[in-house]
């Protein structure tokens, strides 16, 4: 596994946990986030958009799968691909899917990190 694959895996690994603390080790100083429904361009406005979606969406397991690396260069990576959640939303179990469109780049310390991520819905 490259090191910017990896970090995709750290990045999902983190998101798993519910804890925004772990999600922030891994963006970058001056990630965006473009949501179906906002555009978050600093780490309040992301935390408030994790958070308030966990809360919505108990016990969520976030996934990515058909995950294809697009453009690839020495210090940034761009993947696409389908994600996944799962949870309990309104007491019952639901489930969904969309498409994810991830930037990373390797910082000055050799560190890769979470750009941008575009999430939309499904055509």
């Amino acid at each position: 596994m490259t090191d910017y694959q990896q970090a995709l895996q750290t990045y999902l690994e983190a998101t798993n946990t519910h804890d925004f603390d772990n999600v922030e080790k891994v963006l970058d100083d001056n990630a965006i986030y473009w949501f179906s429904d906002k555009t978050c361009v600093n780490r309040d406005e992301i935390r408030s958009y994790f958070e308030n979606a966990w809360n919505l969406i108990q016990d969520e397991i976030y996934a990515a799968t058909d995950v294809k690396w697009i453009a690839v260069a020495q210090n940034s990576a761009t993947c696409i691909y389908t994600y996944t959640w799962e949870g309990f939303y309104q007491n019952a179990f639901r489930s969904g899917s969309g498409r994810a469109t991830n930037v990373f780049v390797k910082n000055g310390n050799g560190f890769w990190k979470l750009k941008h991520e575009h999430l939309s819905s499904n055509p």
